[in-house]
Order: structure tokens, then sequence, then C-alpha cells
């Protein structure tokens, strides 16, 4: 019974053992036919992913455009700005360099990129697999913050060229199948070139040309193993490994280039050695108020240039040490909580310095050239212009008093009046009570005249007070009003670009000197600069003397809001304005002390490679200044504008207007009344009986010279007590 027994138990624990194994057998089947449907499924996917990748990889290629037009790419224009010198001033733009072809790259230059950027390069095929799969592990086990830096040459130069740099899966993806088109289409040398002219390098340059000879002055075909090993360090961080912001950042980095490329055998441990730190980088110059000058003169390359998007280089008119003397001037003597602006021209209309304000960083806003302030009185000019012409000499007799013209009462500056005095004198000490007279006497539209016929842009109007300067102007028109009285009375046209050529030297544009025409007789350019003369030897302008003859102008207007300096010397002519932006009171600001003591700094070291040059004030005065009896109003129209009987102003050489006010033009008929040449004929003046002068004009107003003299110039008749003419009172 126990032997049964037992043998039960043993078949039955036998039994329970070949169920378990085969069970056991069953499982492990299930598990093995699981990874085998696993495998084969991953398998038909990855080869399924393969040929869409390859498909997408292929369309890519196709797509692609060719080696030449992804060399002949470019996005911007470049624009290198120069000085009258020849000097780089300012480069405005991408900066592309020359194409450097593969064959003409340095060796050591593609050694050093693939070495930091790239070390597979000539062994991928777009992406590096080795490099991603290292990248994730790190990132995996923590060792890296963040899995990045996997990017090949290739597939940076694919989101260069056609992505941008959003940190997205789609990018990625992106940028690995456009790399593996490009392994597909071009090979390494030429991926090589495009990367190392295309890839950006910092401060505006793209490609090593560019960035060669940004930092060394020298194109990148003379690249050393240090400027190298600078330039490739680069590409990781542009602004802050840029030996121009930061030399020991720069240094530091290509130090861990040569290392690499020692380390994979690239260059000799002698040459790993190099001092980075000796390599000689081109020196940066300060372009902060360099850039008021280009912010003026580049917008005109629109109407001198067909449009154009190469390269180009624009030869200026501006001088590098004038424009620094300028900026310190303005800087230096600008009142605190104010602005400046200092615009100097040379004799033939040439920018040699322009500031448009005390720092371009802070303020771009172009005071120079755009902002519309009063010139207070150095608007005279136009008035004593206006009254040389008329007849007057810088010896006449005036009278300093009271005076007013239609409710308007001006006073002097200094509240008084001196009476009878000179119009030198006048003049000098900016007499504001005589202006007034000169102007209503000649006319305030012929002093708006005038000023239009000196260059004045802006508009004016023609209220009595105009002769004190409260029209707005822009200082570079007072410039060059000031410039043409340099000049002898010729026009005077301010220009600031001398030619304009492409990178490769040829010649797109070239600047012709504007005809010049004689605004006014040359003895009322002389008898201006006189009186401007005596401004700076005796006068209101003492503060602008520089040790040699300079004559000119100050200038400032009520509750001293702005102050004002022009003047010339030795064939320079500059203008000066201070004041503030929101138009409020500046304590102690006047014409002849900070603008006139901005203008001496500055034209100490304009003129001092220049002869001195004195003065030609000897006046030559006119046959009707001369000779009452045969004088004439207009003087002759051919030497110079004049104004006819109805107000018109006429040209040099133009006949007189037809009824309906036009000039004839080239070839016409003249003007009924005209002489054969076409020019009006010359008016005499007929003397009739006058009357003793009262000192007063019809309006009651004071006059500063006598009625005398007055029917004298302008040929009035007035009864006589008796039929024997009288002259004029004698003038030196």
């Amino acid at each position: 019974m126990d032997r049964r027994g037992n043998r039960r138990k043993s078949s039955k624990r036998a039994e329970q053992a070949r169920r378990a194994e085969a069970e056991g057998q069953r499982d492990y089947s299930g598990v093995k036919r699981f990874f085998k449907r696993l495998f084969l499924w991953g398998g038909g996917l990855a080869l399924l992913g393969v040929v869409f990748l390859g498909i997408a990889v292929g369309f890519a290629a196709r797509s692609l455009p060719s080696f030449y037009q992804l060399k002949a790419t470019q996005n911007a224009q470049t624009i290198v700005v120069r000085a009258r010198d020849g000097t780089e001033i300012v480069e405005l733009g991408p900066s592309y360099g020359r194409w450097i072809p593969s064959e003409e790259i340095p060796q050591v230059m593609k050694d050093a990129m693939v070495s930091v950027e790239d070390r597979r390069f000539y062994s991928h095929f777009g992406t590096d697999p080795v490099r991603l799969t290292g990248a994730v592990i790190e990132g995996v086990t923590g060792e890296r913050a963040r899995v990045g830096g996997t990017s090949t040459i290739t597939q940076q130069l694919a989101r260069n060229v056609f992505l941008n740099s959003n940190r997205t899966l789609d990018r990625k993806l992106r940028e690995a199948i456009l790399a593996m088109a490009l392994e597909w289409k071009f090979s390494k040398e030429q991926i090589l070139e495009l990367y190392l002219n295309k890839v950006y390098f910092g401060g505006g340059a793209y490609g090593i040309d560019s960035a060669s000879r940004k930092f060394f002055s020298h194109p990148a075909t003379e690249l050393s193993t240090a400027e190298a090993a600078i330039i490739a360090g680069l590409v990781k961080a542009p602004s802050r490994y840029s030996p121009t912001a930061d030399v020991d950042a720069a240094v530091g980095r290509a130090s861990v280039v040569l290392r690499l490329m020692r380390e994979q055998g690239k260059i000799s441990a002698s040459d790993a050695q190099v001092d980075v730190s000796a390599v000689k980088l081109k020196q940066e110059q300060g372009t902060n108020s360099v850039r008021y000058f280009t912010d003026w003169a580049l917008p005109q390359l629109d109407v001198l240039l067909p449009e154009t998007f190469e390269p180009i280089e624009v030869w200026t008119t501006l001088d590098p040490g004038m424009q620094k003397a300028a900026t310190a001037a303005i800087q230096g003597n600008a009142p605190e909580g104010a602005q400046g602006a200092l615009v100097s021209l040379d004799r033939d209309g040439a920018i040699l310095a322009l500031v448009g304000g005390t720092d371009y960083v802070e303020t771009n806003y172009n005071r120079a050239t755009n902002a519309m302030r009063q010139p207070g009185s150095s608007w005279k000019l136009f008035v004593y212009l206006a009254a040389l012409e008329a007849g007057y000499t810088p010896n006449d007799r005036v009278v300093d008093t009271p005076v007013s013209i239609g409710g308007w009462s001006p006073k002097n500056s200094n509240g008084r009046n001196i009476g009878e005095t000179n119009l030198r004198t006048a003049f000098a000490y900016s007499i504001n009570t005589v202006a007034a007279q000169l102007g209503n006497e000649v006319g305030f539209s012929q002093v708006a005249s005038m000023a239009r016929r000196f260059g004045i842009t802006s508009p004016i109007n023609t209220y009595p007070a105009m002769v004190l300067g409260s029209n707005e102007v822009r200082l570079i028109d007072m410039a060059r009003a000031f410039a043409a009285v340099s000049a002898g009375g010729s026009s005077v046209e301010p220009y600031g670009i001398v030619k304009v050529t492409t990178a490769e030297g040829e010649l797109l544009y070239q600047h012709k000197r504007a005809r010049s025409t004689q605004l006014v007789p040359e003895h009322v350019a002389r008898g201006i600069t006189d009186l401007l003369q005596a401004a700076v030897q005796t006068g209101t302008g003492r503060a602008a003397q520089i040790g040699r003859p300079v004559a000119g102008k100050t200038g400032t207007t009520s509750s001293n809001k702005d102050g004002y300096f022009v003047g010339f010397s030795s064939g320079v002519t500059t203008a000066v304005w201070m004041g503030r932006d929101d138009n409020r009171r500046v304590s102690g600001l006047q014409g002849g002390r900070a603008p006139a003591q901005a203008f001496a700094a500055f034209m100490r070291y304009a003129v001092k490679d220049r002869p001195v040059e004195e003065f030609d004030t000897e006046l030559q005065l006119p046959e009707w200044q001369l000779d009452e009896e045969d004088d004439f109003f207009f003087g002759d129209p051919d030497e110079y504008y004049y104004i006819d009987e109805q107000g018109n102003l006429i040209e040099p050489g133009r006949g007189a207007p037809g009824p309906d006010g036009a000039l004839p033009g080239p070839g016409e008929a003249p003007q009924p009344g005209a002489g054969d040449d076409g020019t009006l004929p010359r008016i005499q003046r007929v003397p009739g009986p006058r009357q003793p002068s009262t000192g007063r004009g019809a309006d009651g107003a004071p006059q500063a010279i006598d009625d005398d003299f007055l029917d004298g110039v302008i040929g009035r008749d007035r009864p006589r007590p008796s039929p024997t003419p009288t002259r004029p009172p004698d003038r030196p």
C-alpha cells in the first residue's frame, strides 16, 4: 500500500514537472516570437524610414542651387566709407570680402576650422552619428546640461544658407536632411569652401576674407597659424570672442584651437606654442561723430548711382583729423545740458568736418543738417549785404537811435544807444537798431531775397523782426552763405562725396564741381568781409581770434536759447551752433562765448597747415557810386544777380521778364526795351530838387542814412529849394 502510494505521488510530481516544462517552453517561444516580430517590424520600419529619408535627401539635393549659384548669393550691400586721404572711416552693412577659392585658402585655415568645429568632417555623410550618440549619452548621464554642439560643418552651412537658428525639432530635422543633400551634391572641398566664405565671424564680417581684413588688415590668403586660430575660434560665439571686443577672450579661445590642432596632428608642437597675444590687430577708429556725416552723405547715393547691390567704396571729403578736432571742440565747449553742432567747408564746398551733436550714441539727431534754429544776429549778414548792394559802404555814417517800425521797437542788447557811428562799428558791435533801420530802408523783401540768393533753403518771412534772425535756418545753410562771402561773392555748393567705386576699383560716380555764379558784385563781397573782420577784431566775435585774419559773426537769440558763430579764415568756413533740443534757456549762452570759443579751438587745427591769407577789403566802387550823374541803381546785370523794377530776381546774363513774368530762354528774342544782348538797359538817376533831410522816413521812423544820401542812391526825385543839384555826402 505504501509502495503504491509512493508511486502515485512520484508520477504526480513527474506530471507536474512535465506540465511546468511545457508551459516554460511555451512562454519562451512566445518571447522569442515577440522579439522576432519586433525585430522584423522594427527593421521594416527602419528600412522604410531609410527609404523615405533617401527620397527626401534626393529631392532636397535636386532642389538645391548649384555651387556657382551659392557662391553668388549675397544678402545685403556692403558700403565702405573712406576719408579724403583714403583711410577707412566706417564700414556699413554686412561685409563679404573677396571669395577665396579652395585652392587659395591656406591649409592652416582649413585645419583650424575642421579641428575645432567638426573633427570627423572628412568621414561623415553630413551628420555625425558618433558625435550625436556621445552627446545624447552625456545628456542622459548628466555630464552635459543639454544636448548641443552636435552640428557638423555641413549642418552649419545648411542652417546659415537655408534656415534660421530656431532650436526646434522640425528645424533640426530639416537641417540634417539638407546637410545630407549637400554632401550628396557637392564634394567635401566645395562644402568647406562654401562654409569658409559664408560663415559669420562677427562685426558684420561674413567669410574668412572679410574677417581677415577686419581684424588683421590683410586678405585671407595671407593668414598665419595664430591668425587662423583666432578666426576659427570666433564661430562658436562671434561677439564674445571678437578680438576688437575682448582681446583676452579671443587669445584664450585661439589657444584652445591650437591645442585641438596639435592633438589631431594638424600642426607640430612648436606651431602650437605660437604666441597668439603677439598678433597685430587692426586698430579700430572711433566712429561716433563720423556717423553724423555718413547719415547725411550716404542717402545721396540713391540719386548719384543707379540701383546696385554690389559692394561699393564711397570716397568722401571728410578730413579725419579735422573731424576729431571738431568733435573735441563741441564736446569741450558746449554748456552743460546743451547740445552743439559744427559744419566746416573748404573753399570749394567740400565738407571737411561735420558734427551733429555731442554724442551720436546718445542721440543720432543731426543738428548740423536737420535742425531748424534761429541764427540770431548772424542773420545780419544778409541785411548788410543788401545794404552794401544798395550803395552803402563800411565807412558811411549811421545813427544808433531808438526806432519803431510798424509797432515793433527793437532794443540793443545793452539797452543803450550810442548815436552817430559808422556802418563798420554798427556791424561789429551788432547794433540792433541800425540793422532794423537798414532793413526798413532797403526793404525786408530785399533782405529775404539776399538770404535766398546765398543758399538759405528754409522758409523766410518778411516781418521787420526778421532782420535780427527770427527766421529758423539750418546750420549747413549758414555755413554755405558765409563760404560764398569767403569765395568773393561766388556761389558755393556743399558736397561730401568725391567718388564711388566698386570693391574692385571700377568708377561708378565722380563729383563734378558745380557751376559757380557771382551772387553780388566784388565790391559788395569786399565790403561785407571788411565788416565781418571788424566783428572779430574789435566786436562781439573777439573770442574767435586764432592769430591770423578771421572774419565772422556772432548770433544770440532771445533768452539765450541759441548761440551762433559763423566765420572763415584761410579758405575754411566753419559754422557752430549751441543750444538745447527742447529750446529752453541756456544760462550764459552767447554767440561770442562758447560757440566762438569752439570755432577758435577747431580752426586753430583746421588751418594750421595752410598759408596765412589776408582779406581783400579794398573797395573799388562802381561808377554809379562814384558819379552821381552817371550812376546806375541796378548795376551791370551781366556781372551778378540784380532786382528789376518789378522786384524780380534776374540771373546774370538773362533778359528782362516778359508780360507773364517769364525770363527769355536761350535763343529767344529779348523782351521789348532790352538791349541787343537781351538785358535791361541801365536805369539812370535823374536829379531833381530836394528838401533838407528831417532824419525820419515817410512813416516817421528814424533813418540810419539821411534823405539826401538815399535820394542819390535810389534816384528819387524830391522838390528842391533851388535848381542847383547837390551831391550826397562824401564817402571815403
